[in-house]
C-alpha cells in the first residue's frame, strides 16, 4: 500500500488519462507511481518527459536503462 493515495483514474483527463490507460493495456494494471504523479499534472508531465527522453537517448543503452529501473525498484521495495 502506498503512503500517498494516487489520483482517481476516473477523474483524470487529457494526457494523464491516456497514458494510464495505455499502461493498463500493457501491464494489466494501472501503475501506482503514475497515479501518484497524476495528482499533480506538472509533476506527471515532468516525469513523463524524463522517461521519454531516457527511452530515446542514444547515450544510455537500453540494457542499462532496464538494469537501472530494476535497481531503483529494488531500492524502493517494489516486488520483483
Amino acid at each position: 500500500m502506498s503512503r500517498i493515495e494516487g489520483a482517481d483514474p476516473a477523474s483524470l483527463k487529457g494526457p494523464a488519462a491516456r497514458i494510464i490507460e495505455e499502461q493498463e493495456k500493457v501491464w494489466g494494471v494501472k501503475l501506482v507511481p503514475s497515479l501518484i504523479y497524476a495528482r499533480r499534472p506538472s509533476v506527471f508531465r515532468a516525469n513523463t518527459n524524463m522517461r521519454n527522453s531516457l527511452n530515446v537517448d542514444e547515450h544510455i543503452p537500453h540494457s542499462l536503462t532496464t538494469l537501472l529501473n530494476r535497481r531503483v525498484a529494488s531500492l524502493n521495495g517494489c516486488p520483483a
